[in-house]
C-alpha cells in the first residue's frame, strides 16, 4: 500500500510582527481526520516532523468553536442558504461562525418542534432570526427575544440551546485531543532531517496538515526541500491543507531559474481567512496566501471565506481552510488511487 509522509510541525510558538512570542503549533481537526481516513484506506502513514520532536496542538486550535458537531454545522448552512443563495451576497466570518450563536439553530429548531411546530416552520423561523442577526451584527438569542421571533421559547430556553452546542463542541475537541495522544507517531514521529534521500524516495506522497507551525519550522527548510525535490521528480502527491502549503515556500528553484511550482494553481488559508483569528489580529509577520502569490503561485482561492475548498494541479493537492479537511483528504486517495 502506498506509504505517506504526514509530515507535522514540531513548532509551538510563533514570533509575531512586533517581535513577542505567541503558542502555536498543529491545527487538532486538520491532523486528525486526514490520518485516520488515510489509515482506514490501508496506506501506511509516517509521521515526520522536521527535527524529530513532537508535534504540539495548538491551543487555538482546540478552541470549541472549531470542533461544532456536523450535524449542527449542516443545519447552520442550511439556514444561511436561505438568504444568501449566492455566496457574494453575504460574507462568511469567524465572527458569525463563533460568537452570534447562529450555530445552535438546530438545537433551537429541536427546541420549538418540542412545543409542536412543524420542523419546516421552525426552520423558517430560526432562518428568519439568523438573517437579522447576520445583517444586524447582532446575537441571535438576542433578535429572537427582541424581536418576537422566538416561537415561544423563553430566554432561558434558547440560552440552554446555545450552551449544550458549546458543551457538545468541547466534549468534541477533548475527543479529538485524546484521539491524536493516542496516535504513536505523534508521540515518537520520524525526523524528516535524519532521513536519507533513499529513504525519502520511498514515499509515494506528503501530506502537510495546517496550523500556524508550518510558517514556522516547514516555510524554509532543507530538508522539506529534499522531500519536494524527490517527490516531484517522480510525480508523487505533495499534498497541503490551510497554512500547510507553507511548506512549498521551501521548494528549490528550476533549472530555468523559476520556483518549483511557479504556475501551480494552488490555495491556502487567505489573508481575509487570517485577518480574521486571533493571531491574525495580534500581527503575523507574514501571511501564507501573499506569500505563495510572490512566489509564482496561480493563486485559487473559494467563492467566499471559510468555505470548503481543494485545488488539484497535476501532482500538486491543496486545501484553503479547515472546511476543507476532509476533501483534501479524499483528494490525495484519490490520486494514489487507494480511495
Amino acid at each position: 500500500m502506498p506509504r505517506i509522509a504526514y509530515l507535522v510541525s514540531s513548532a509551538r510558538e510563533i514570533e509575531l510582527a512586533d517581535g513577542t512570542l505567541h503558542p502555536t503549533g498543529y491545527f487538532a481537526e486538520e491532523a486528525l481526520k486526514p490520518y485516520e481516513r488515510f489509515v482506514a484506506a490501508g496506506a501506511d502513514v509516517v509521521v515526520v516532523t522536521p527535527d524529530g520532536r513532537e508535534p504540539f496542538a495548538d491551543p487555538y486550535g482546540l478552541e470549541n468553536f472549531f470542533h461544532y458537531p456536523e450535524e449542527d454545522q449542516d443545519y447552520f448552512a442550511s439556514v444561511t442558504r436561505t438568504f444568501h443563495q449566492d455566496p457574494d451576497d453575504v460574507r462568511v466570518t469567524l465572527h458569525h461562525m463563533t460568537e452570534q450563536g447562529l450555530v445552535a439553530a438546530r438545537r433551537i429548531a429541536a427546541r420549538l418542534k418540542e412545543r409542536g411546530m412543524s420542523a419546516s416552520d421552525a426552520h423558517a423561523l430560526v432562518s428568519k432570526a439568523a438573517k437579522i442577526a447576520w445583517r444586524e451584527d447582532r446575537q441571535l438569542i438576542d433578535v429572537m427575544v427582541e424581536e418576537g421571533i422566538d416561537g415561544g421559547l423563553s430566554r432561558a430556553e434558547i440560552q440552554a440551546a446555545v450552551d449544550e452546542l458549546d458543551e457538545a463542541s468541547r466534549a468534541l475537541a477533548a475527543e479529538r485531543r485524546r484521539r491524536l495522544d493516542a496516535i504513536p507517531g505523534f508521540r515518537n514521529p520520524v525526523s524528516l532531517a535524519d532521513l536519507t534521500d533513499e529513504q525519502l524516495a520511498e514515499f509515494d506522497a506528503v501530506f502537510a496538515p495546517g496550523g500556524h507551525g508550518p510558517m514556522v519550522d516547514l516555510a524554509d527548510n532543507p530538508h522539506v526541500a529534499r522531500l519536494l525535490t524527490i517527490l516531484h521528480e517522480k510525480t508523487a502527491p505533495i499534498a497541503s491543507l490551510c497554512h500547510g502549503p507553507a511548506l512549498l515556500l521551501s521548494a528549490p528553484e528550476r533549472e530555468d531559474g523559476q520556483w518549483l511550482f511557479d504556475g501551480y494553481r494552488m490555495t491556502c488559508f487567505t489573508d481575509e481567512e487570517e485577518d480574521q483569528t486571533a493571531p491574525g489580529k495580534l500581527g503575523l509577520p507574514w501571511y501564507v496566501d501573499t506569500a505563495l502569490k510572490n512566489a509564482g503561485a496561480v493563486f485559487d482561492d473559494g467563492p467566499a471565506a471559510w468555505v470548503s475548498h481543494v485545488v488539484v494541479d497535476r501532482n500538486l493537492i491543496t486545501g484553503q481552510n479547515p472546511a476543507s479537511t476532509e476533501a483534501t483528504a479524499d483528494a490525495v486517495l484519490k490520486a494514489l488511487q487507494i480511495r
